[in-house]
């Protein structure tokens, strides 16, 4: 039977990491599942909420673990990639923007041999999905476009967080990004492999820099060398 491993990779966010968890584990999954924190050094309460989960959970789901020193979401998500036990894993944003109650039925494909790569997309249906700042948007749309150009692929939303991928197709990548490089860098090295990539749309709910959101305008320039980077790499 499948196991999906959960990746949480968190960095100051107290405010949402306890109901965030939470939800995930009240969610109906089909298989057996992990909740794998991984903390980037936070300098408010995230580490000690999610201690605190992690000794109350009597069902033993979720495991935590800390970056010595932050060193950002990419390091962080190769960090809990060690860790997995499952043999599909998906990213979930600590910041609740995503709402576990969908990975799902984004794990159906997968469960059923269809694909082995489920994507997320907050495009399928909406042209902005609710809460995203235009300039977001359009950054969006450019680099999932400059990504079809590139790799000849069909997809709607390139950066989404929500990637299901079967452990051994993770395995076979050679996944180097420390920031928020990691999107960009996943997408080219599946689609310069010939992985079937199948898109599910998804809800989404943005949040404000005020707010907490961490991605940066240099962000952009890095993942558009990135993806030319990967395309072009012997």
């Amino acid at each position: 039977m499948s196991k999906l491993s959960i990746i949480i990779p968190a960095y100051n966010e107290a405010r949402t990491i306890r109901r965030l968890v939470e939800k995930i584990l009240a969610t109906p999954f089909s298989t057996d599942f992990e909740v794998i924190i991984v903390d980037d050094h936070s300098k408010d309460r995230t580490y000690r909420i999610a201690k605190i989960l992690n000794e109350r959970d009597l069902s033993q789901r979720i495991r935590l673990f800390r970056n010595d020193v932050n060193r950002g979401k990419g390091y962080s998500l190769q960090h809990g990639f060690q860790k997995v036990t499952g043999d599909i894993v998906v990213v979930q944003d600590a910041d609740f923007e995503y709402d576990p109650a969908e990975i799902p039925k984004l794990m159906q494909p997968i469960l059923e041999g269809r694909t082995d790569v489920v994507y997320g997309s907050r495009f399928l249906g909406a042209l902005r999905p609710q809460g995203m700042a235009w300039a977001n948007c359009l950054a969006n749309h450019f680099l999932t476009f400059f990504t079809n150009l590139l790799y000849g692929s069909r997809l709607t939303d390139m950066e989404t967080c929500y990637k299901l991928i079967r452990v051994n197709i993770l395995k076979d990548l050679s996944l180097n990004a420390r920031r928020f490089d990691f999107e960009p860098e996943i997408t080219s090295q599946l689609l310069k492999k010939k992985v079937k990539i199948q898109e599910l749309p998804i809800s989404y709910h943005g949040r404000t820099a005020s707010e907490g959101k961490k991605i940066k305008a240099g962000d952009f320039f890095i993942a558009v060398w990135v993806l030319l980077a990967n395309r072009f790499a012997p």
